[in-house]
């Protein structure tokens, strides 16, 4: 069976992530993010959203691992800025319902959303450049960079929560990334 670990990073919805893929059937476990990178024995990592860039524990190292990583918001700007994208402050914070045109339908975890789809998000801060090697996959009219990948590295980000109820196919997005960790 796939085991898939949600990386705590101290979010207020990181609890649903894991029980989203519970419910999928998945071999889930709810990490700290302070878990040293060897006692990560995982098929693929959620980094989970948060409240601040300065409490990520040892998330950049688990880019490392070798293993696909979803990236969630917090998580999603984690990925960026730890392989030389850009993070900066949204100009439109909070969390609010967005509707995101999804860019690359061809792309493993958001292709099969195209060509739009309704999220949660927030925008207090987001990804503005994405790293050398991704693809930009996901844009809004408040965003330009809602989802992004590297399919060679199975890296992966979204800027919404697809864990909660108000996303519009959410569990899809968490299908799309079980089947890249099979």
């Amino acid at each position: 069976m796939t085991r898939i670990d949600v990386i705590d990073n101290h979010g207020q919805f990181t609890h649903l992530e894991q029980r989203a893929l519970r419910d999928m059937g998945v071999d889930v476990e709810l990490v700290d993010n302070e878990t040293p990178p060897a006692e990560i024995d995982a098929d693929g990592l959620v980094l989970s959203g948060g409240p601040s860039i300065d409490r990520i524990g040892n998330c950049p190292d688990y880019l490392d691992l070798d293993i696909p990583v979803l990236g969630i918001c917090l998580g999603h700007q984690v990925i960026a800025r730890e392989l030389g994208g850009e993070v900066g402050e949204g100009d439109y914070g909070g969390y609010a319902d967005v509707t995101v045109d999804v860019l690359d339908d061809a792309d493993p975890l958001i292709g099969s959303l195209a060509p739009s789809t309704r999220v949660w998000a927030s925008h207090a801060d987001e990804v503005v450049r994405v790293p050398e090697g991704f693809a930009r996959t996901a844009e809004s009219d408040v965003c330009g960079v809602e989802a992004m990948s590297d399919t060679d590295r199975d890296l992966y980000g979204v800027q919404w929560h697809p864990e909660v109820a108000h996303t519009e196919r959410g569990e899809e997005v968490f299908e799309n990334f079980l089947d890249i960790c099979e």
